[in-house]
Protein backbone atom coordinates (compact mmCIF):
# COMPACT_ATOMS: atom_id res chain seq x y z
CA UNK A 1 0.00 0.00 0.00
CA UNK A 2 1.33 3.40 -0.96
CA UNK A 3 1.15 6.19 1.58
CA UNK A 4 0.41 9.77 0.68
CA UNK A 5 3.45 11.32 2.38
CA UNK A 6 6.94 10.18 3.33
CA UNK A 7 9.80 11.77 5.24
CA UNK A 8 13.26 10.56 4.26
CA UNK A 9 15.92 11.74 6.69
CA UNK A 10 19.61 11.11 7.16
CA UNK A 11 23.08 12.49 6.56
CA UNK A 12 24.02 13.88 3.17
CA UNK A 13 25.00 11.34 0.55
CA UNK A 14 22.85 8.50 1.91
CA UNK A 15 20.41 8.33 -1.03
CA UNK A 16 17.32 10.18 0.15
CA UNK A 17 16.64 12.07 -3.08
CA UNK A 18 17.79 9.17 -5.24
CA UNK A 19 15.39 6.86 -3.40
CA UNK A 20 12.60 9.41 -3.84
CA UNK A 21 13.22 9.42 -7.61
CA UNK A 22 13.28 5.62 -7.69
CA UNK A 23 9.99 5.60 -5.82
CA UNK A 24 8.53 8.03 -8.38
CA UNK A 25 9.70 5.67 -11.11
CA UNK A 26 8.11 2.64 -9.42
CA UNK A 27 4.82 4.50 -8.84
CA UNK A 28 4.57 5.42 -12.52
CA UNK A 29 6.21 2.48 -14.32
CA UNK A 30 4.10 1.14 -17.18
CA UNK A 31 5.53 -2.39 -16.82
CA UNK A 32 6.12 -2.83 -13.09
CA UNK A 33 7.60 -6.21 -12.21
CA UNK A 34 5.83 -8.63 -9.88
CA UNK A 35 8.47 -7.80 -7.26
CA UNK A 36 7.62 -4.08 -7.44
CA UNK A 37 10.73 -3.14 -9.40
CA UNK A 38 10.28 -0.60 -12.22
CA UNK A 39 11.26 -1.88 -15.67
CA UNK A 40 13.63 1.02 -16.36
CA UNK A 41 12.85 1.04 -20.09
CA UNK A 42 9.25 2.23 -20.46
CA UNK A 43 8.45 5.80 -21.44
CA UNK A 44 7.76 6.86 -17.84
CA UNK A 45 10.88 5.21 -16.36
CA UNK A 46 13.11 6.82 -18.98
CA UNK A 47 11.51 10.25 -18.45
CA UNK A 48 11.96 10.06 -14.66
CA UNK A 49 15.61 9.02 -15.11
CA UNK A 50 16.21 11.91 -17.53
CA UNK A 51 14.43 14.43 -15.30
CA UNK A 52 11.77 15.17 -17.91
CA UNK A 53 8.77 13.38 -16.36
CA UNK A 54 5.95 15.90 -16.18
CA UNK A 55 4.36 14.36 -13.08
CA UNK A 56 7.52 14.45 -10.97
CA UNK A 57 8.02 17.83 -9.35
CA UNK A 58 11.19 18.51 -7.36
CA UNK A 59 11.47 21.54 -5.13
CA UNK A 60 14.60 22.58 -3.26
CA UNK A 61 13.30 24.12 -0.05
CA UNK A 62 16.69 25.67 0.68
CA UNK A 63 16.15 28.18 -2.13
CA UNK A 64 12.32 28.06 -2.32
CA UNK A 65 11.48 28.31 1.36
CA UNK A 66 8.70 30.89 1.34
CA UNK A 67 4.93 30.78 1.40
CA UNK A 68 4.67 31.69 -2.29
CA UNK A 69 6.60 28.55 -3.33
CA UNK A 70 4.30 26.37 -1.19
CA UNK A 71 1.16 28.08 -2.50
CA UNK A 72 2.32 27.44 -6.07
CA UNK A 73 2.98 23.80 -5.21
CA UNK A 74 -0.42 23.41 -3.55
CA UNK A 75 -2.19 24.87 -6.58
CA UNK A 76 -0.48 22.37 -8.87
CA UNK A 77 -1.32 19.45 -6.55
CA UNK A 78 -4.95 19.64 -7.58
CA UNK A 79 -4.16 19.30 -11.28
CA UNK A 80 -4.65 15.82 -12.69
CA UNK A 81 -1.96 13.47 -13.92
CA UNK A 82 -0.74 12.91 -17.47
CA UNK A 83 -2.24 10.27 -19.74
CA UNK A 84 0.34 7.60 -18.86
CA UNK A 85 0.94 8.63 -15.24
CA UNK A 86 -0.51 6.92 -12.22
CA UNK A 87 0.72 9.30 -9.53
CA UNK A 88 1.98 12.85 -9.33
CA UNK A 89 5.06 12.79 -7.09
CA UNK A 90 6.38 15.86 -5.30
CA UNK A 91 9.88 15.72 -3.82
CA UNK A 92 10.64 18.54 -1.42
CA UNK A 93 14.35 18.43 -0.65
CA UNK A 94 15.80 20.05 2.48
CA UNK A 95 12.26 20.46 3.83
CA UNK A 96 13.64 21.62 7.18
CA UNK A 97 14.59 24.91 5.46
CA UNK A 98 10.96 25.91 4.90
CA UNK A 99 9.82 28.91 6.87
CA UNK A 100 7.21 28.27 9.56
CA UNK A 101 4.56 29.93 7.39
CA UNK A 102 5.51 27.81 4.36
CA UNK A 103 5.44 24.65 6.51
CA UNK A 104 1.97 25.52 7.74
CA UNK A 105 0.85 26.11 4.15
CA UNK A 106 2.18 22.66 3.19
CA UNK A 107 0.40 21.11 6.18
CA UNK A 108 -3.03 21.53 4.57
CA UNK A 109 -1.97 19.43 1.58
CA UNK A 110 -0.45 16.76 3.85
CA UNK A 111 -3.71 16.56 5.78
CA UNK A 112 -5.98 16.27 2.74
CA UNK A 113 -3.96 15.24 -0.32
CA UNK A 114 -5.67 14.28 -3.56
CA UNK A 115 -5.61 10.49 -4.11
CA UNK A 116 -3.22 10.79 -7.08
CA UNK A 117 -0.52 12.70 -5.15
CA UNK A 118 2.46 11.36 -3.21
CA UNK A 119 4.64 13.82 -1.29
CA UNK A 120 8.21 12.88 -0.38
CA UNK A 121 9.96 15.21 2.01
CA UNK A 122 13.73 14.84 2.37
CA UNK A 123 15.92 16.36 5.07
CA UNK A 124 19.24 16.09 6.80
CA UNK A 125 17.70 17.59 9.94
CA UNK A 126 14.35 15.95 10.81
CA UNK A 127 14.11 17.59 14.24
CA UNK A 128 13.80 20.97 12.47
CA UNK A 129 10.73 19.79 10.52
CA UNK A 130 7.53 20.90 12.22
CA UNK A 131 6.14 18.09 14.39
CA UNK A 132 2.76 18.51 12.70
CA UNK A 133 4.40 17.77 9.31
CA UNK A 134 6.38 14.81 10.67
CA UNK A 135 3.26 13.29 12.24
CA UNK A 136 1.53 13.11 8.86
CA UNK A 137 4.30 11.22 7.10
CA UNK A 138 5.83 7.78 7.14
CA UNK A 139 9.36 8.46 8.39
CA UNK A 140 12.32 6.50 7.03
CA UNK A 141 15.77 7.17 8.46
CA UNK A 142 18.73 6.67 6.11
CA UNK A 143 22.16 5.91 7.55
CA UNK A 144 25.72 6.11 6.34
CA UNK A 145 27.19 2.92 4.90
CA UNK A 146 29.73 0.96 6.89
CA UNK A 147 33.27 0.87 5.54
CA UNK A 148 32.80 -2.71 4.28
CA UNK A 149 29.46 -1.90 2.61
CA UNK A 150 30.96 1.11 0.85
CA UNK A 151 33.99 -0.85 -0.40
CA UNK A 152 31.62 -3.56 -1.68
CA UNK A 153 29.39 -0.98 -3.34
CA UNK A 154 32.33 0.66 -5.11
CA UNK A 155 33.72 -2.71 -6.19
CA UNK A 156 30.31 -3.67 -7.60
CA UNK A 157 29.99 -0.45 -9.60
CA UNK A 158 33.52 -0.72 -10.97
CA UNK A 159 32.95 -4.39 -11.84
CA UNK A 160 29.79 -3.58 -13.79
CA UNK A 161 31.65 -0.80 -15.60
CA UNK A 162 34.58 -3.10 -16.42
CA UNK A 163 37.09 -0.98 -14.50
CA UNK A 164 39.90 -2.69 -12.63
CA UNK A 165 41.32 -1.08 -9.50
CA UNK A 166 43.55 -1.81 -6.56
CA UNK A 167 41.69 -2.87 -3.37
CA UNK A 168 43.85 -0.38 -1.43
CA UNK A 169 42.41 2.43 -3.54
CA UNK A 170 38.85 1.36 -2.75
CA UNK A 171 39.77 1.20 0.93
CA UNK A 172 41.16 4.75 0.82
CA UNK A 173 38.15 6.12 -1.04
CA UNK A 174 35.75 4.46 1.39
CA UNK A 175 37.64 5.85 4.40
CA UNK A 176 37.70 9.38 2.96
CA UNK A 177 33.99 9.24 2.05
CA UNK A 178 33.05 8.60 5.66
CA UNK A 179 30.10 6.35 4.77
CA UNK A 180 28.63 8.62 2.08
CA UNK A 181 27.97 6.79 -1.19
CA UNK A 182 27.73 10.10 -3.04
CA UNK A 183 31.08 11.32 -1.73
CA UNK A 184 32.68 7.99 -2.61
Amino acid sequence: RVGHAYLFSGPRGTGKTTTARLMARALNCLDLGADGEPCGVCENCVAVAQGTFFDLVELDAASNNGVDAMRELIQSVHLGVGATSRRKVYIIDEVHMLSAAASNTLLKTLEEPPAHVVLILATTDPQKVLPTLRSRTQHFEFTLLSHGQLVGHLADILGREGVETDPEVLDLIARRAGGSARDA
